[in-house]
């Protein structure tokens, strides 16, 4: 079986994926909201910037030698960063779109 993919930091598909709704549409006591996932996304990426910012600092005092694990680090967090500001910018369009609708 195939396994959905990922985002940066093993970051959770953000649809449900196992029918944790129910009818009504509001999530059920094992399924996350939107918010939830939205925060869990914020904090992962928060993570990431850290421990990129504590690798490039023991770098630059000599505490370890290892900048190829350094430079992923970097990378892995600017990947995560730019993933949730397109996020954000989508979340921006739509918003604005549906301020655009006449009723």
């Amino acid at each position: 079986m195939v396994n959905p993919i990922t985002g940066p930091g093993g970051l959770e598909p953000l649809g449900p994926t196992t029918g944790a709704e129910s009818a009504d549409g509001a999530p059920s006591a094992g399924g996350k909201d939107f918010k939830q996932i939205l925060l869990d996304s914020l904090e992962e990426v928060n993570r990431l910037q850290q421990e990129a910012d504590c690798g490039v600092q023991a770098v630059l005092r000599g505490d370890t030698d290892n900048v190829a694990e350094v430079f992923a680090a970097v990378n892995k967090a600017e990947i995560a960063f730019d993933l949730l500001m397109e996020i954000r910018n989508k979340l921006l369009d739509a918003y604005q779109e549906i301020n655009q609708i006449r009723v």
